[in-house]
């Protein structure tokens, strides 16, 4: 079905409004909640689209009177109403292009700094403040899962659950290398500094598709948490690190007040791992999985961040670019996500 076949998404609406009205309808909680829940996503597409129409019919029928009457603010006051509806149609044409199988799932965040000493850490930590800003406009919550201060500045790594309705689809083209060129506030003789951080974005994988994890595969080590979690966290080994032998791939969680919780978040996270990565690689099952997938592959960068001689931020993939840098990492990103989700692979 297409996304703009109304008559199509009405057709679906009415299957579902028939399920919930079913007298069994919340003997299955979760189930009816997830269908609630594409109830609402279909009703406010369908609002959208009527609305589109409702808006391009009175433009049309505005049009001939403004030019019989030779009104000149009345064509001002239509050629604005139609740059609106044109921004809103390219939202709405937007949200049609999320339609992965996890596009609507909430987002596991990654950022990782890579080489460049301090100036990478420091970038991966201006990197974690410019997706958290980008999720507080969005409205979207934001979870810190693991944090890996350094002592001197900036941090080592971390990891944030963004959630909302398709923060995944929103932030999974972000993945890749991004590249910082500045002058180094910490390099004394001012010279110019490129530093690069990693970002890996992973579908948060829902209760309801469990991934068989053999236990006889895991490592389970804990120890003691630091940085952002509060006074609490350094008083106990409350924080776990898990390791998935086959594959290697390392999961650590500190943020949670208990080292239960931090196991069932390390958890949660090493299956959306685990689930994606054995799609990319087209196996059956985790037993398929073998070999070193712990770092994140260092290639070409997808982004560049330029601070000086001049401001200029550029996505490579798309040729996308802006002059704005400060607006860019306050969270300005939009156009870049946008871009890349028109170019469709």
């Amino acid at each position: 079905m297409s996304p703009f076949d109304l008559a199509g998404l009405k057709g679906k609406l009415e299957e579902i409004e028939k399920e919930t009205e079913k007298s069994g309808f919340w003997d299955d909680p979760e189930k009816a909640q997830e269908l609630l829940k594409k109830k609402k996503s279909l009703e406010t597409k369908i609002e959208k689209y009527e609305s589109l129409e409702t808006g391009l019919s009175d433009i049309e029928e505005l049009i001939p009177l403004a030019e019989e009457m030779e009104d000149e603010e009345e064509a001002k006051e239509i050629a604005s109403s139609f740059a609106e509806l044109q921004e809103r149609l390219d939202e709405l044409k937007l949200d049609t292009l999320l339609d992965g199988k996890y596009d609507h799932n909430n987002a596991i965040v990654s950022i990782h700094a890579g080489t460049g000493g301090v100036d990478a850490m420091d970038w991966a930590q201006m990197l974690l403040r410019m997706y958290t800003r980008w999720a507080d406009k969005k409205g979207y919550r934001v979870t810190l899962v693991d944090l890996q201060d350094d002592t001197e500045a900036g941090i080592k790594s971390a990891t944030i659950i963004v959630g909302g309705e398709n923060a995944y689809g929103y932030l999974k083209n972000e993945k890749g290398v991004h590249r910082l060129v500045r002058i180094s506030p910490f390099n004394s003789a001012g010279k110019r500094q490129t530093s690069f951080a990693a970002v890996e974005v992973m579908p948060e994988i829902e209760d309801d598709m469990t991934v068989e994890i053999d236990p006889e595969d895991l490592r389970i080590d804990t120890y003691r948490s630091s940085g952002a979690g509060g006074q609490h966290v350094n008083k106990t080994d409350s924080a776990i690190r898990i390791t998935h032998i086959p594959t290697h791939i390392v999961v650590t969680c500190q943020n949670e007040r208990s080292q239960h919780q931090n196991r069932e978040v390390a958890m949660k996270i090493l299956a959306s791992k685990l689930m994606e990565l054995k799609e990319q690689e087209h196996k059956e099952n985790l037993k398929e999985l073998k070999g070193d997938f712990s770092m994140i592959t260092w290639g070409s960068q997808i982004r560049s961040y330029v601070f000086q001689p001049y401001t200029m931020v550029k996505d490579h993939r798309t040729g996308a670019e802006v002059g704005n840098v400060n607006a860019v990492m306050d969270g300005d990103i939009d156009y870049f996500i946008n871009e890349k989700l028109k170019q469709r692979d």
